[in-house]
């Protein structure tokens, strides 16, 4: 007998692959200047989420769109009406930087048309308050225009699209997105473009298009100040804009509405969730009401 048969076999077993799974939230426009600021120093910082904030603690992290610097420079918006100077100057107290992270607003978009409004000083300012206080960033004029970022395990890449301050260059987007594509587990554009208080103008759907088709799981976008269209493109999203997030600008439902998008992601797949803020005339925005 041939004992060498009953002897044990080598046997490799693979072992289950650990699910992973994040929750994302992306919201629009924040503003932290005008009304807003003088709010705020009245009420505190934290009374602008005071609305929201078990919401947001919800998610693993919150990303937004930052629209101007955070400096040491006095506001000149504050106290200022509609067609006034420095109306549409922006600076936001350096207080903002730990109000964001505390919130879970832990990724904000910088770029943006507000983002050079103290020149490249205060985009070095924002920059160094943000990265203290623990908030990561992306799209920032002289810095890098995408970030990677780990949640929960998984890679995901994101890609900032700036129209304005002579950045416009979607085929330079598109090489950003290929080149991340390999090493993430999702890539997501986050764009400031369009026209102020319309709908999606061809231009925005064009890019948006593109961008799906260089490898993006989602486009989401900022600066119309207003809810744009949602559009499906060969299975991913497209969101044209989210509005407001905080904003003092209350002159029509339009603009006193902002949109946000809950993104839960796995090693599975890609869910979508669709909310809706309101920004109330203290200052403060909260969950639309049903």
């Amino acid at each position: 007998m041939d004992y060498a048969t009953f002897l044990p076999h080598s046997i490799t077993y693979e072992a289950p692959k650990e699910k992973k799974e994040a929750r994302l939230l992306f919201a629009g426009d924040m503003m932290f200047d005008r009304t807003i600021r003088t709010k705020a120093e009245e009420k505190g910082y934290d009374f602008i989420f005071s609305c929201i904030r078990d919401y947001l603690l919800g998610f693993d992290s919150v990303i937004a769109n930052l629209e101007g610097p955070i400096t040491d420079f006095p506001s000149q918006s504050a106290g200022t009406r509609p067609g006034q100077m420095n109306n549409t100057t922006f600076t936001f107290s350096p207080l903002i930087a730990d109000t964001l992270f505390t919130h879970r607003i832990r990724t904000v978009n910088l770029g943006n048309n507000h983002s050079l409004d103290f020149g490249s000083n205060g985009a070095q300012s924002t920059r160094d308050y943000v990265s203290k206080a623990g908030v990561s960033f992306f799209g920032s004029p002289h810095a890098s225009s995408s970030m990677m970022l780990s949640v929960r395990g998984l890679k995901v890449a994101l890609v900032n699209f700036n129209q304005f301050l002579g950045l416009n260059d979607p085929q330079q987007t598109s090489k950003d997105i290929m080149s991340l594509r390999d090493s993430s587990d999702y890539v997501f554009v986050y764009t400031h473009w369009g026209e102020e208080y319309v709908a999606a103008n061809e231009y925005q759907k064009e890019l948006a298009r593109m961008f799906i088709d260089a490898g993006a799981d989602m486009v989401i976008g900022s600066h119309p100040h207003v809810v744009q269209e949602h559009e499906m493109y060969k299975g991913k999203h497209i969101y044209y804009s989210l509005g407001n997030f905080v904003f003092d600008q209350y002159f029509s439902d339009e603009v006193k509405s902002g949109g946000g998008v809950e993104v839960y992601i796995s090693t599975e797949g890609i869910t979508v969730h669709e909310t809706e803020f309101e920004l109330m005339r203290d200052g403060r925005t909260c969950l639309a009401k049903e």
